[in-house]
């Protein structure tokens, strides 16, 4: 990946390694928790059964972008994409997920985005890190919710 422009955001999760996986790569359910996703779309899957390329339809306050992102993994720990097709010029990243304790998740996030249309410099920057900054957040409050919904739901009876 380039680095330059790159910008990362590091948090901890208060979810497991796979916690934080399965919560990554669940893309259909991004729109339910990520402000700036207005639809999303698996186009298709690797063997395995991951998602290989992924259309999305983001707000960026502006306008309103489409963009297919290509994704590779290294489960549990690391997944990369970048951008094949789209309103953007280029997009390339990664997550890398760090094992703290059993249930908690040091979550790192590095993108490398050229637009490819103007903004203004300083607007440009500003937009960039806040953006990942967000979807981190974002991300973050959704490992933790699907993991507080898994503790809610009843035990199955055996019969």
């Amino acid at each position: 990946m380039s680095q330059h422009g790159a910008h990362e955001y590091t948090t901890e999760v208060a979810a497991s390694v796979k916690d934080c996986f399965a919560t990554i790569i669940d893309f259909e359910r991004y729109p339910s928790w990520s402000s700036s996703v207005r639809e999303i779309r698996v186009l298709d899957r690797h063997p395995d059964g991951l998602a290989h390329r992924v259309e999305f339809h983001v707000d960026i306050t502006l306008k309103t972008i489409r963009y297919v992102l290509e994704y590779e993994y290294d489960p549990p720990g690391r997944l990369t994409w970048r951008s094949v097709d789209g309103d953007v010029e280029s997009i390339e990243g990664k997550y890398t997920f760090e094992k703290l304790a059993a249930n908690k998740t040091r979550v790192t996030c590095r993108q490398v985005v050229v637009i490819g249309f103007w903004l203004p410099g300083l607007v440009r920057r500003a937009m960039e890190r806040t953006a990942l900054q967000q979807s981190v957040d974002e991300f973050k409050q959704a490992a933790e919710a699907r993991i507080a919904t898994a503790k809610k739901k009843p035990a199955k009876k055996r019969g």
